[in-house]
């Protein structure tokens, strides 16, 4: 996988970008790892609602073919959008989701902190008052027993520390993945995350956590550029 630093690139062409890309590549392409930071922007998925839209005030609104709901990129938060062809992987999109979680897990594992998954909630978690410890959430994804409906996720006890919204076209994917590291986590309260109401965001920085934008990334990129594997 060729893995290409944008830097601190506008959403927007990033973001045609990658259409691009994914529209153009044939089989042989190289997959890629497109691994920069956004200047502030709301950016809304294609199940986005309106009224998740706080007050987004000075910070633009760009409307995206992801799934998934609003969300904020800034400055301080590392993006990485994975451009791979599934098909030659050779495994599916839930694969491919649990795979980039698992990525962002292990990132965090590195700098001591334990990720969780949420049931019903893609993306990945963090114990702001204890982040390191180990203990089983009781709202992790598990097998459901029959006449189960389940209920919403539950976010009690946690904070979101990174989000996914993903794109899947003929096989490829784009869109991706961002890890909140040092952010200012203030536009996050101009919006319902995720489209969840009072959902807590969290960096690294606010748990503790003291780590460069760059070593972040480069954590990151390895640990992806590994759960992707083929």
């Amino acid at each position: 996988m060729t893995i290409r630093h944008l830097g601190l690139a506008d959403y927007l062409p990033t973001f045609e970008a990658m259409q691009a890309f994914t529209l153009q590549r044939v089989l042989e392409t190289p997959d890629e790892l497109w691994v920069c930071e956004h200047p502030a922007v709301f950016t809304q998925g294609l199940a986005g609602r309106e009224d998740h839209l706080l007050f987004p005030g000075d910070i633009p609104v760009v409307m995206t073919n992801r799934g998934g709901q609003v969300t904020y990129h800034g400055p301080g938060q590392v993006v990485a959008y994975p451009l791979i062809d599934l098909q030659r992987s050779g495994y599916y999109v839930k694969e491919y989701v649990y795979r980039v979680e698992e990525a962002v897990i292990r990132t965090l594992d590195h700098f001591g902190v334990t990720g969780h998954r949420v049931a019903g909630a893609p993306g990945i978690y963090v114990r702001p008052d204890d982040p390191a410890s180990h203990a089983l959430l009781p709202q992790r994804p598990q097998k459901k027993l029959p006449g189960d409906t389940g209920g919403g996720p539950d976010f009690t006890g946690l904070g979101k520390i990174a989000a996914l919204g993903i794109k899947v076209s003929r096989h490829c994917t784009y869109h991706g993945v961002a890890l909140n590291v040092a952010m200012d986590l203030q536009p996050f309260d101009r919006i319902n995350p995720c489209g969840y109401a009072g959902l807590k965001t969290v960096d690294l920085s606010t748990i503790g956590v003291a780590v460069s934008w760059d070593e972040a990334a480069q954590v990151l990129s390895q640990k992806l550029t590994a759960t992707l594997a083929p």
